[in-house]
C-alpha cells in the first residue's frame, strides 16, 4: 500500500515527458522512501516489494517491472510480457531447469531484486504494440503461483466482465 500511495503521487505530479523517464523518477523515489520509511521503524526492517505498473498510450503499452509480480497480454493466447526477477527464473535462463519444473520449484519465491532491498533499484522497461481486443492483466505471484496460466485466460475470456472475471 505504501508503494502504490507514493506511485500514485509521483506519477500524478510528474513533469517528465517519455513514459520511462516518468516511471524511473516514480520507482526511485518510492524505492528511497520505502528504505527511508523501513529504516525509522524497527518492525519495518527489511521491508520490500515487488512492482508491475503499466500505462497505455495510443495502441502501444509501456510498463515496468521488478520482482515477480507479473504483466499478461491474453489475446487468442497468453503470454507473459514482464520478466521474473528470481533465481529460478535465472536457473531456467542459464538451462538449469526446465520452465516446466520452475512452477513447483521450492525456490521459487526467491527474488533476486525488489523496491526496498537497496539503495538503487533495478528496474526493467519495455513497450509493446498492442492491438483492439487485447487485455492486459497485471497480478502478483499470489494469483500466478496459484492458477496456471491457461486457467487464467480461460476465466477472463469466459467471464461476461473483466470485474466478474477478478
Amino acid at each position: 500500500k505504501f508503494t502504490v500511495e507514493t506511485l500514485k503521487k509521483e506519477l500524478k505530479e510528474s513533469e517528465a515527458g517519455k513514459p520511462e523517464e516518468i516511471f524511473r523518477a516514480a520507482i526511485e523515489t518510492a524505492n528511497h522512501k520505502l528504505i527511508e520509511a523501513a529504516s525509522q521503524d524497527v518492525k519495518l526492517e527489511g521491508m520490500g516489494t515487488t512492482l508491475v505498473a503499466a500505462t497505455v498510450i495510443g495502441n502501444t503499452l509501456y510498463f515496468a517491472n521488478i520482482g515477480d509480480s507479473r504483466l499478461y497480454l491474453i489475446s487468442d493466447n497468453i503470454r507473459q510480457l514482464s520478466k521474473d526477477h528470481s533465481l529460478v527464473e535465472e536457473m531456467v535462463r542459464l538451462g538449469g531447469i526446465k520452465a516446466e519444473e520452475a512452477r513447483n520449484h521450492p525456490d521459487k519465491n526467491i527474488i533476486t531484486r525488489a523496491l526496498g532491498a537497496g539503495r538503487d533499484v533495478d528496474v526493467d522497461f519495455f513497450d509493446v504494440r498492442l492491438t483492439p481486443g487485447d487485455i492486459l492483466l497485471l497480478c502478483s505471484d499470489g494469483l500466478s503461483n496459484m492458477v496456471p496460466d491457461e486457467d487464467i485466460r480461460q476465466v477472463i475470456l469466459t467471464s461476461e466482465t473483466l470485474e466478474e472475471a477478478g
